[in-house]
């Protein structure tokens, strides 16, 4: 990469995992990286985890009014962006009761999708192309998908309810695995939606597959303290015995090659790590799910959620 080459990129999510994989190899190419953190010592750990060379501003996802505060200072700060890569996400599967955010909306749709859209939305102005980290489990027909309680978003009667409801369809008993696979659907409609919006940017919706780690933290943290026992066998099941898995290093290098290639390619792409068998894995473009193509609850979606984070950041 040449120095007429640099690019700009800001990302959630990059403290560990997926994230932090793609951005050591960002960094190394000679991109300038601007970072968002939870808190002041999240970042400070993630700028010695990349060697102090990058940007970090402090937003937690779990609270709409930081993420309007970061809004508002990177709008201040009026830096443009090549790619705006909205990474981070949460679980805690095998936990029995919702958890809520500090406006009270259900933990996993609160960190997902609504901190992403409020991002997407206001960023826009400094944003050249978007990539979405979403997942397969989105789509009731694919592996990770049919495995316990499917996706389905209903009539969106969650958010219409607005804070204190468990699910997005406002009709199910919480299920905190339903609740991650509705937010995944969430983010492919998010991006199908911002397509519509501006069709001239490039925006890239991608599944890295299972990823599991040996570590205890990263993305199963949550799920790990709820059944750490069941959690591990899964992971050395799916990961040492089946092969299932992907590694981090090579899911944080597939979201480098789809910022390497997909920012100069206007409209929507959705890009999946398909399991062709054990320790076999090929990234390609692939369909999502039919109720992630419904442009009509992409739209629904989309003003619902707006009106939610308006009337939250208003009280």
């Amino acid at each position: 990469m040449t120095t007429a080459e640099k690019r700009r990129i800001l990302i959630t999510g990059a403290s560990s995992g997926i994230g932090l994989e793609a951005a050591k190899i960002l960094l190394a190419r000679g991109d300038a990286l601007t970072v968002v953190c939870r808190n002041a010592k999240r970042a400070e750990l993630t700028r010695t985890a990349l060697s102090g060379s990058v940007e970090t501003y402090i937003a937690d996802l779990a609270d709409l009014t930081s993420v309007a505060k970061a809004i508002e200072q990177l709008r201040r700060d009026r830096m443009p962006f090549d790619a705006l890569v909205l990474n981070a996400g949460l679980q805690y599967a095998g936990h029995r009761s919702p958890r809520w955010s500090v406006q009270g909306i259900e933990l996993t749709f609160a960190v997902n999708h609504l901190a992403h859209q409020l991002l997407a939305e206001g960023l826009k102005e400094q944003t050249r192309a978007i990539v979405i980290t979403a997942s397969e489990v989105h789509n009731p027909t694919t592996g990770g998908g049919r495995v316990g309680q499917p996706a389905g978003l209903g009539m969106l009667q969650g958010l219409r309810q607005g804070a204190g409801a468990p699910m997005v369809d406002g009709e199910s008993q919480f299920n905190a695995d339903k609740a991650y696979k509705d937010s995944k659907l969430c983010n492919l409609l998010m991006a199908l939606q911002i397509h519509r919006q501006r069709p001239g940017v490039p925006i890239v919706a991608w599944s890295p597959g299972l990823v599991i780690p040996r570590t205890s933290g990263g993305f199963f943290r949550n799920s790990l303290q709820a059944n750490p026992m069941g959690q591990a066998l899964f992971g050395f099941v799916a990961r040492d015995l089946l092969q299932l898995t992907e590694s981090v290093e090579q899911a944080g290098a597939l979201l480098v090659q789809l910022i390497d290639e997909q920012l100069h390619q206007p409209g929507f792409s959705y890009w999946s790590n398909a399991l062709l068998g054990p320790g076999r894995h090929q990234f390609k473009t692939t369909e999502p799910s039919e109720e992630a193509n419904d442009s009509d609850k992409a739209t629904k979606l989309w003003t619902l959620s707006n009106g939610l984070i308006n009337s939250l950041l208003a009280t």
